[in-house]
Order: C-alpha cells, then sequence, then structure tokens
C-alpha cells in the first residue's frame, strides 16, 4: 500500500479507518463494510494515530490580527 500503516493481514490501511470515522461511519458500518477487520483493528489504527501524534513535531497555530 505503498509505505502506508496497514492492518496486519490485510491490505486496509490505517488511513482509511481514521477517514471513515471522521466521516462519521460507525465501527459498526466499518467492520460491516470490511468482514476481514476486527474491534481490536480499529482500535489499533486510533492507537497509531494518538502515537503519530505524540511526536515531538509543532504545529503553529497562526492567528488573525485584530
Amino acid at each position: 500500500m505503498m509505505g502506508k500503516p496497514t492492518i496486519a493481514g490485510t491490505r486496509i490501511t490505517a488511513e482509511l479507518i481514521l477517514e471513515k470515522l471522521a466521516a462519521g461511519e460507525t465501527p459498526e458500518q466499518i467492520l460491516s463494510a470490511h468482514p476481514r477487520l476486527t474491534p481490536e483493528a480499529i482500535q489499533a489504527a486510533l492507537a497509531f494515530a494518538a502515537e503519530a501524534l505524540r511526536a515531538d513535531v509543532i504545529y503553529p497555530i497562526v492567528g488573525t490580527a485584530s
């Protein structure tokens, strides 16, 4: 999958799961659409995202001048 992290034993990326959750799909809907996934796989995708955001990268927020 071009180097993207995938769920073990599948070609489903963590990115796909996160996008579906962000779009409002429920875990049950995702599991129904992708029968090879498990609830633990969805939790693993969320844990991966949390770990990725824990990196020592600072994203400055640029405010507008008043």
